[in-house]
């Protein structure tokens, strides 16, 4: 892999998958000889600062290639101890989670939700024993206990005819010897 092609994005997945051919662009010194030297440098200084630049870009390339080689022991590693990119994932979820769950935040907003369950629950169970206690007064009430009584009387007899051998329902017209007639639309 040469070093014109490599991705140089930090937010690259290919970051840190550096060859062992790598190098550094190296420095141009016909193009640094024609750019103009900062002015209040001496000639000695200047090449002074050239030979440690071109140290520093030396360390920068073998820093690069010794990241390289961990990262690729480590990748082996975790592939020998069956660690994958998902086991991690979970563990980082697992983690974030119970981070979650002791922030302050967190705690705060658990116990107001507590404290409105709490409260919800009070005043459904209020509710449901003002409507108990309404529906209580109203069977009580002289009108429901008339109405209660008309619907007994009618079973009675729905239910006592039945009781009694006939199969019938009482006619509407109150003459049980004739059978409804049969009527047809088309």
């Amino acid at each position: 892999m040469d070093s014109a092609g490599q991705d140089i994005n930090l937010n690259s997945p290919n970051k840190g998958l550096l060859s062992d051919s790598m190098t550094d662009v190296p420095v141009d010194t016909a193009l640094a000889a024609q750019t103009p030297a900062v002015e209040g440098l001496t000639e000695a200084e200047e090449e002074e600062l050239r030979a440690e630049l071109a140290k520093v870009e030396e360390e920068i390339v073998t820093l690069r290639q010794v990241l390289a080689a961990k990262e690729r022991h480590c990748a082996e590693l975790k592939r020998k101890l069956g660690l994958s990119a998902l086991e991690g994932l979970k563990q980082n979820l697992s983690k974030s989670w119970h981070d979650v769950q002791v922030s302050n935040a967190y705690k705060k907003t658990q116990e107001t939700l507590s404290q409105a369950g709490q409260k919800t629950s009070a005043a459904l169970s209020t509710v449901g024993s003002a409507i108990s206690r309404k529906l209580g007064d109203m069977r009580n009430s002289a009108t429901f206990k008339s109405f209660e009584d008309r619907v007994g009387t009618i079973k009675s007899k729905v239910v006592g005819g039945r009781e009694n051998g006939s199969e019938n329902l009482p006619s509407p017209t109150g003459s049980g010897a004739k059978p409804l007639p049969d009527h047809t639309p088309f």
